[in-house]
């Protein structure tokens, strides 16, 4: 049976998940692993490369909105411009009941400046700027010091991008302040990537809480990356873990913190570690509307 190993206690990083608080957002893993490296370098020649896979962007104005407001007053408000096939402008903020910016909040902007080292002013434009530069929300960059703030904006402008896809321009809306609800949901990459993966969540909710996850890759041929000895011993013994060990090791953080926001990325596998976030916090959004309908995400890949 798949994964049938023994669950190591695995060195975890800084938590990129923390939630604001106070005015202070949390802080970004600076640590550069293996993983980090080759991550970083696919990002900057995936820029300069040609798209192979993944539908193309459709004209029109694509928006998301929170339906509540978090501990601090804040929810997000997030729209996507696309013009020619290109995302043309990305105006992503958070805005409080009295209709105010966050990126506009001087007191915010002072206090979480001194806690952090960053505040909305420098954080939401760079986020905003990166994503109309790079035209895939995967490329983008966590900015250090607003971690929280910069998975939620990934998370969302990939459904804003999976929307794009489809041509539809329907407001998407974030039920943030439901209860999950109970069913089974799921979360599937269309297109392999270029080492020939496709990455995968299933997600089981019972009485209102997340009780089984199953997380893993599987290539052309069908097999899973868990159950590919080889990559396991390659990977292990560049960067300490493989996929036997950080899998196992998500699916278990997931289950007992409940929301992605709390987990930490795995040391040794920080790309793998990202892509669970952010896919795992679509799937929650949708089990807080029980919409159990698979996900397929038409990921973008480049040569």
């Amino acid at each position: 049976m798949k994964k049938k190993v023994l669950y190591l206690f695995l060195t975890m990083v800084l938590s990129l998940g923390l939630a604001a608080c106070g005015g202070s957002d949390d802080k970004a893993d600076e640590h550069k692993d293996h993983e980090d490296r080759q991550d970083d370098a696919a990002k900057e020649e995936d820029t300069d490369k040609n798209q192979i896979a993944g539908a193309p962007f459709q004209d029109g104005t694509y928006t998301l909105e929170e339906q509540d407001y978090d501990e601090n007053g804040w929810r997000i408000v997030f729209s996507l411009t696309v013009d020619d096939g290109k995302i043309s402008k990305s105006d992503f903020n958070y805005v409080n009941e009295n209709g105010d910016l966050k990126s506009e909040d001087e007191a915010y902007q002072k206090k979480m400046k001194e806690v952090s080292g960053v505040g909305p002013k420098e954080y939401i434009p760079d986020l905003n700027e990166q994503l109309v530069e790079k035209q895939d929300p995967m490329l983008v960059d966590v900015v250090t010091g607003a971690t929280h703030s910069s998975e939620k904006f990934i998370n969302y402008a990939q459904q804003l991008v999976q929307a794009s896809q489809n041509g539809n321009t329907d407001k998407i809306e974030i039920m943030n302040g439901n209860p999950l609800q109970d069913g089974e949901y799921s979360i599937t990459e269309k297109n392999a990537d270029a080492r020939g993966w496709k990455y995968f969540i299933k997600m089981t909710v019972q009485g209102g809480k997340i009780t089984a996850v199953d997380f893993d890759s599987v290539n052309t041929e069908g097999k899973l990356k868990s159950e590919d000895d080889n990559y396991q011993k390659q990977m292990s013994e560049k960067t300490g873990v493989g996929p036997q060990d950080y899998m196992p090791a998500l699916e278990e953080a997931l289950i007992e913190n409940q929301n992605a926001d709390d987990i930490s990325v795995v040391s040794g596998a920080t790309h793998s570690s990202h892509i669970f976030k952010i896919y795992a916090a679509q799937l929650i959004n949708a089990a807080q509307k029980g919409e159990t309908k698979p996900i397929e995400v038409d990921n973008l890949v480049f040569e």
